[in-house]
């Protein structure tokens, strides 16, 4: 069967991803499988570039084709922050030159101490605190510098108090206005037709079934 490499080490994107596409012919393999060990750095200044760089880096190491995603979560209140810092959103400021993002260097932050450093920034800002996820999908093939992209977006709000179990990163804050409930309260069926991780998936979908001719 054709293989395909999920190309992250964080495990609840790798869940996500293999439940959006089990539904497609292709044998998913992790870095773990594959027996690489990879750090990229995410130093881009857009969510593709970030994206593109994890998926030819992972390609080029293990002569597969290989998917990555960048994701990041962006507060109207907070001028669009964390946004591309979402996974390193921390108190220890340490940004590019005219970065637009006030966010930091979490500096290896748990998740639900990001979650705590968002709210704490939020706090005195009048409600609601709408904010969007966003995700994109580059598609890399070994040996060719072509990269493939797709997009999903996910709307929505913050809410002061953490709901739900489920998911991971801002997932219990992040409240969903339509399903009158956070994105960890959500099944992963129901995550997995509406997060801006599923939506970008989704739109993928044609592009890997034209590489692997499915």
């Amino acid at each position: 069967m054709k293989k395909l490499l999920i190309a992250t080490n964080n495990k609840g994107k790798v869940k996500e991803i293999q439940d959006l596409l089990k539904d497609i012919s292709i044998e998913l393999v992790t870095p773990n499988d594959a027996g690489i060990q990879l750090d990229v750095e995410e130093d881009g200044s857009t969510y593709a570039e970030n994206a593109a760089k994890k998926a030819l880096a992972f390609a080029r190491a293990s002569g597969l084709i290989s998917l990555a995603d960048d994701s990041g979560l962006e507060v109207d209140a907070l001028d669009g922050a964390p946004g591309l810092y979402s996974n390193r959103y921390g108190p220890s400021l340490s940004l590019p030159p005219n970065s637009k993002n006030l966010g930091g260097e979490g500096g290896g932050l748990a998740d639900a101490d990001r979650r705590a450093y968002l709210l704490k920034n939020l706090k005195g800002k009048p409600r609601p605190w709408t904010a969007a996820f966003h995700a994109t999908i580059a598609i890399a093939i070994p040996n060719n510098p072509s990269v493939k992209f797709a997009a999903g977006e996910c709307k929505g709000e913050i809410i002061p108090e953490e709901r739900g179990t489920g998911g991971f990163g801002y997932d219990p804050i992040f409240f969903i206005p339509e399903m009158n409930r956070t994105m960890a309260e959500l099944s992963m069926e129901e995550k997995n037709h509406l997060s801006h991780r599923a939506r970008a998936i989704i739109n993928a979908k044609p592009i890997l079934k034209d590489i692997f001719d499915l």
